[in-house]
């Protein structure tokens, strides 16, 4: 079993640059309080890392 990570999001993509929403919707988020379990992987946790202010994990599971 792989380890995932929940993350959840809590800010809103108005009036913020395109990066940062396409690196949402590369999350596979687009609607506020919105969560997706996501594969632990050092790419996903560097899109998590690049919008803090938009995204917050809320749960790590696995090993």
């Amino acid at each position: 079993m792989s380890k995932t990570i929940v993350v959840k999001q809590i800010g809103s993509p108005i009036r913020r640059p395109a990066k940062q929403r396409q690196t949402l919707v590369g999350l596979g988020l687009n609607k506020m309080h919105k969560t997706r379990e996501l594969e632990d992987t050092p790419s996903v946790r560097g899109m998590v890392e690049k919008i803090p202010h938009l995204v917050q994990i809320i749960e790590e599971r696995g090993e």
